[in-house]
């Protein structure tokens, strides 16, 4: 088994300049002089205290103060982890999609507070004329979990291939379980409507949605979407119950009519590339960001697809854009603070403990408010 492997490395080259179509919205990159040297630190703490096993990034806006990566991509083929490992990012996929969801509000394809039976004519009206993309997305709608409790209760449900029509048929069309609105539950079977309604406004499937709206506007070359084992895409990591003593495979397939709900993958780069593309550039207008980025069900922090809480970071209470995610033995958390762009990311491939990373994610956030 290969020994873990602890490097800090510049990663201005990664998120260098784009190509001619990207150029209006893609975030150019500063070159900037590493300090990785107290954020290495940290992470060979957390390597030595729990296994941590991946990468993690610190940056402020466009620039990248530290990258460093620890353990193994791949543990039967020997392969370490790079700046370049890709990473399934689990339940960050949906903010991912409520990103796309709002590129299509800004070019009037899509209405938040329609009901949703404007786009999918098909579905039950009783229920389909109560519910909203705003209900789906901040996770307020009623819509029972179906899908996760056919999952549980089958677990070939997760190698099933359908069209997303008949998955919302079958997982995502039962009785409201409250009145859309009133309270909150965290419900994966909103993004089979969600996933539906982008698909036939915008005319085309989920993943191609996903290349023009993000990926391809942002330059994010190594990120996109999967569906079944993320094993078919080139670079991707791993997933692991365990390393020691012997690496324990844990794979969560995602079918495709579940992509929005969690079959977003990417590399630590791209999702700083992501946080300042849609935080701080012009790939949504600002009606559009700051309607992604208004918290919907405040008990919980959800906004649209993820979080944003006021935490307590170097000494300060900070407003923050606040995505974690997890799916099989992947791990992912992303945190950009809004005033001022300081980030981090963290991503790993070994079922490490989300509060576990979360604390190192601070304390890498924390540092690189140390420096000049």
């Amino acid at each position: 088994m290969i020994k873990p492997i602890l490097m800090a490395t510049l990663a201005a080259a990664t998120l260098a300049g784009c190509g001619s179509a990207q150029l209006a919205v893609a975030p150019q990159v500063q070159t900037v002089v590493p300090a990785p040297q107290p954020y290495a630190a940290i992470v060979e703490r957390h390597r030595l205290a729990h296994g941590f096993n991946g990468v993690v990034l610190v940056g402020q806006g466009t620039q990248v103060l530290a990258l460093v990566s620890t353990g193994v991509a791949d543990a039967e083929a020997g392969l370490p982890v790079t700046a370049q490992t890709r990473f399934e990012t689990g339940s960050m996929s949906k903010w991912v999609a409520a990103i796309v969801v709002m590129r299509l509000v800004d070019r009037g394809l899509l209405s938040l507070d329609a009901p949703i039976t404007r786009y999918l004519p098909d579905y039950r009206p009783d229920t389909g004329a109560r519910l909203t993309l705003r209900h789906l997305m901040s996770h307020s709608s009623g819509v029972p979990n179906d899908i996760a409790a056919a999952r549980k209760a089958d677990p070939s449900v997760a190698t099933q291939v359908m069209t997303q029509a008949e998955a919302v048929r079958r997982y995502a069309s039962g009785d409201l379980a409250f009145a859309p609105g009133t309270q909150w539950d965290y419900s994966h079977s909103n993004w089979l409507i969600v996933q539906a309604i982008a698909e036939q406004v915008g005319g085309k499937p989920y993943p191609q949605l996903v290349r023009d709206e993000l990926t391809g506007p942002l330059g994010l070359e190594g990120s996109g979407i999967f569906s079944g084992d993320s094993a078919q895409v080139p670079g991707m990591a791993r997933g692991y119950s365990a390393l020691k003593p012997g690496p324990q495979a844990r794979i969560n397939p995602i079918p495709a009519y579940m992509a929005m709900a969690g079959g977003f993958y990417s590399t630590a780069p791209d999702l700083l590339r992501l946080l300042q593309g849609v935080l701080a550039g012009p790939l949504l207008s600002p009606e559009a960001r700051r309607t992604l980025m208004t918290t919907q069900m405040p008990d919980q922090h959800y906004a649209l697809g993820g979080r944003i809480r006021t935490e307590t970071i170097a000494g300060q209470p900070r407003e923050i854009a606040w995505e974690d995610g997890s799916n099989g033995g992947f791990r992912a958390i992303a945190r950009r603070v809004l005033a001022d762009g300081h980030s981090v990311v963290v991503l790993n491939n070994s079922s490490d403990d989300h509060l576990l990373l979360g604390q190192m994610a601070d304390e890498l956030l924390a540092e690189s408010y140390a420096g000049p």
